[in-house]
């Protein structure tokens, strides 16, 4: 029997191994019946190089019911790319829960034996002072979790794995 945990064995071939997921949930062709908002940036290791070969995965439970058309409803996968970046499509309900996040978020990359997991939250969200989850977190760290509204509409928001600008992540019992 081997001693290999199933948390050291999801690399180095992520990028090939995990397309049929990316394939069925790209942005691009996302079917949804509500509106939508674009998060982009860019996943950092330790030292600010930027992590060419991460998978990000943004987890929306509440968007399931209008997205039904998908193949896997309220789920995005995306490789970060060449110099780290990555972006997903995300559904917004008419009348999202006061500071919930815009989507969970769970990282896989080099480095990381385990999966992180973490929480984007949009910047200009009128309920952000309600919400349990930023409760959770020190004042100094919770801008780790909030993405910046941007002229055209989208946000933007980075993923620190290490270093002063560390993403905060989450511990799930």
């Amino acid at each position: 029997m081997s001693n290999i945990t199933t948390s050291q064995t999801i690399g180095p071939f992520s990028h090939e191994a995990w397309q049929w997921a990316v394939t069925a949930t790209q942005g691009a062709t996302l079917q949804t019946t509500a509106a939508t908002v674009t998060v982009r940036g860019v996943i950092y290791d330790g030292d600010g190089v930027p992590v060419n070969d991460a998978q990000i995965e943004a987890w929306l439970p509440e968007s399931a019911a209008c997205e039904a058309q998908q193949a896997i409803p309220g789920f995005r996968r995306q490789p970060s790319g060449e110099q780290g970046q990555f972006e997903f499509r995300l559904s917004r309900q008419a009348q999202p829960a006061p500071g919930e996040p815009a989507a969970y978020i769970t990282v896989f990359a080099r480095g990381l034996v385990k999966h992180q997991f973490t929480a984007v939250f949009l910047g200009d969200d009128a309920g952000l002072r309600e919400s349990a989850i930023l409760d959770q977190v020190p004042p100094a760290r919770r801008a780790t979790l909030v993405a910046a509204a941007q002229p055209d509409g989208s946000y933007t928001w980075d993923i620190h794995l290490q270093g002063d600008q560390e993403t905060v992540f989450f511990d799930y019992k």
